[in-house]
């Protein structure tokens, strides 16, 4: 048995939904679809999307309506949620959600761009510090954990087009990929990048300028992290470069296992 968790910045799910979110999800299935910017309150859409047939659901909204806010839909019933991670103007931002399934834990965590101004780069800078400390947490609770994330960082030169001339673009700046290496090495998994060592050209965000998708230059931002015996149940991972849904695509996992019990379905 196995089961599949895929992470996708829907980069508004309104807009997403008018571009067939809802049928690209009746075609897929995931198990567990863990969105980033929402960018919505749950009263703003209609109810096949704020709870498809077959899934639970749960929002975690911004104060500020139409900006960032992360969800998650589920297939399997949830045990345990978790909003937040005690940092106040992102969790006012509504940027983590965490839930617990059975025996695992599930993360959906959507990382601020710095690329905006000298500040924002240094207030995403502060924020990755608390996500660190927020990360070793999480895995010392010891429960096979997988966290799919938008970071806003490529890692390394494998995962963004032209590293030399972003060299010293927020997103690839040497800071941000060591955060990423200290991560790695704290003892979380690249999920994809252990299944696919050396493999480039593989991304999950384009540019809306210069026809960057188009002629497939972009960047690998978003990322399943796998902790605590998640990674040694990674069977596949891929990215599905769907063009008409987001200016990101959706990274997947297929994982060994089963999470299938009964319970309720819908919104909780």
């Amino acid at each position: 048995m196995s089961f599949t968790v895929c992470s996708f910045n829907c980069n508004g799910i309104r807009a997403a939904h008018r571009k067939g979110l809802l049928a690209w999800l009746d075609e897929n299935r995931p198990d567990l679809l863990l969105l980033q910017e929402v960018r919505a309150w749950p009263d703003q859409v209609p109810p096949e999307v704020r709870c498809p047939v077959g899934y639970n659901s749960r929002w975690v909204n911004a104060v500020r309506k139409g900006y960032a806010g992360v969800a998650l839909y589920s297939r399997v019933p949830v045990d345990r949620v978790v909003v937040g991670t005690g940092h106040e103007w992102a969790d006012d931002e509504g940027r983590v959600l965490r839930v617990d399934v059975g025996g695992w834990t599930f993360a959906s965590v959507y990382v601020p761009s710095g690329s905006a101004s000298e500040e924002r780069q240094a207030r995403m800078e502060a924020y990755l510090e608390h996500l660190f400390v927020w990360l070793a947490e999480l895995r010392a609770v010891g429960r096979p954990t997988l966290v799919g994330a938008d970071w806003n960082i490529a890692h390394t030169e494998l995962d963004i087009w032209n590293p030399k001339g972003n060299a010293k673009n927020s997103g690839f700046l040497p800071q941000e990929r060591a955060w990423v290496d200290r991560v790695l090495a704290s003892g979380w998994v690249d999920v994809h990048r252990a299944l696919h060592p050396g493999e480039g050209g593989v991304y999950s965000w384009w540019s809306n300028r210069g026809k960057a998708r188009a002629k497939d230059r972009g960047w690998r931002l978003d990322y399943l992290l796998a902790a605590n015996g998640a990674e040694e149940r990674a069977e596949q991972s891929w990215v599905d470069p769907r063009k008409d849904l987001s200016d990101h695509a959706p990274v997947w996992g297929r994982f060994a296992g089963e999470l299938y019990r009964e319970g309720r379905l819908g919104p909780f």
